[in-house]
């Protein structure tokens, strides 16, 4: 099968556009391609082959794929659960075409959306440990456990190639069935969306108060549409970088959309907006005290962006980070100054929502059913995968292209 490899010299045969500007110079520098791999296979009896219709590239696929994590400390404990050279791709939606001898609950000819953590059951750990048991899969004791390599999801890890290929394996727990009233551009968007949900469950906004969105990519966008199924009572201003981001984030109701520069410029936006009184130092950026935004949910996380959360937070306030950057100095100050709780926010498990416990991209797929959710547009680019040089510039050139959302189609 054909499949997109990560961490392995390009294949011989493939044909590279000739380089133009120095992205595409990156590009054809990258340990990066399409090659012809052994098919996918159920590495145990209870896993299946799926066919993927869309395989979206997550950020953290993005970042890894165009070196963004080759800046400054790469002293990164996350590679502890990863190995190369995998395949990447771990947003899905996918066809069922085998199955294994002891798989349950899935049919051949069943549309599904994988939830990519490869956590116990997966693995064939028995027993499960605390965290599955309590259906925090996000947090298992087992990424390195079991039948498979180090690794947290389908996408990292040599022993469990993701999506971004002509055929999948996953075990047959992490395949969701998809309501036939859903769309497969629609459903190819849970994983981002649970994401940004487990964000605000976890870390929810007062009633009537204030919440801030930093970015507006796919976590952001997703971030604004889940606080207004969760907490429609909740005001949301949001920090977008491009001119599409900041035109979908207002149509999935936004209340305030603020430019990305001048820092001084979003500082003094937010403050305005949210009712905080600014307090000029020395040097560097003001600071409101009191502050108006109750939680600020960072889906970038840069040192940059951590610092304006902070200033602009009111006493008591949240930050949650669901973002991933290279570590870099930032002025924390007003954490203690305003007794500020900063606190992370990883992927997704089971969810309660009104009342109901299940799945979180369950909840996504029955909540894009009954139209409480409608991300339509978001998808913005589809590619084929020989087409990756494309679908990476599409990314890299959000200015350019208009991308919110970019996905990979079967061909």
């Amino acid at each position: 099968m054909r499949a997109l490899v990560f961490g392995t010299a390009p294949s011989p045969d493939e044909v590279r556009p000739q380089p133009t500007d120095d992205l595409e110079r990156m590009l054809a520098a990258l340990p990066f391609g399409l090659h012809i791999v052994e098919d996918a296979r159920p590495p145990r009896p209870d896993w299946v082959v799926t066919r993927p219709i869309l395989s979206g590239i997550c950020g953290s696929d993005a970042k890894l794929v165009l070196g963004d994590f080759g800046e400054g400390d790469i002293d990164n404990p996350m590679s502890a659960f990863s190995s190369l050279p995998h395949v990447p791709g771990h947003e899905v939606v996918a066809e069922v075409v085998e199955l294994g001898p002891a798989a349950q609950g899935v049919e051949v000819g069943d549309r599904v959306v994988l939830n990519p953590w490869l956590t116990c059951a997966p693995r064939g750990v028995d027993p499960l440990c605390p965290p599955c048991q309590a259906g925090d899969l996000n947090l298992c004791w087992s990424f390195t456990r079991g039948a498979l390599g180090p690794g947290v999801h389908v996408g990292v890890t040599t022993d469990a190639p993701g999506a971004w290929a002509d055929l999948l394996a996953a075990h047959d727990s992490m395949l969701i069935p998809v309501p036939a009233n859903v769309s497969d551009t629609l459903a190819v968007l849970a994983d981002p969306f649970s994401v940004s949900m487990h964000a605000v469950l976890r870390h929810p906004p007062p009633p009537g108060g204030k919440a801030l969105v930093y970015g507006a990519g796919a976590l952001g966008v997703t971030s604004v549409a889940a606080l207004r199924a969760l907490f429609p009572d909740v005001e949301v201003a949001v920090v977008a970088r491009f001119a599409a981001q900041a035109e979908f984030a207002t149509r999935l109701g936004a209340n305030k959309v603020v430019a990305h520069e001048p820092r001084l410029a979003v500082v003094e936006e937010l403050a305005e907006w949210s009712g905080g009184v600014l307090h000029k130092p020395f040097d560097g950026l003001p600071v409101a005290h009191p502050g108006g935004i109750d939680v600020v949910y960072d889906t970038i996380a840069r040192p940059e962006t951590l610092e304006v959360g902070v200033r602009v937070l009111a006493e008591r306030g949240t930050l949650v980070q669901s973002g991933v950057s290279t570590p870099g100095r930032w002025e924390w100050t007003p954490i203690y100054f305003k007794e500020l709780t900063i606190a992370g926010s990883n992927a997704f498990g089971m969810e309660e929502v009104d009342g109901v416990r299940k799945h979180a991209i369950a909840h996504y797929l029955d909540m894009a059913a009954s139209g409480r959710v409608d991300l339509t547009g978001m998808l913005t680019h589809r590619f084929p995968l020989e087409r990756w040089w494309d679908a990476l510039r599409a990314i890299a050139r959000q200015d350019e292209s208009g991308a919110i959302k970019v996905a990979f189609e079967a061909s």
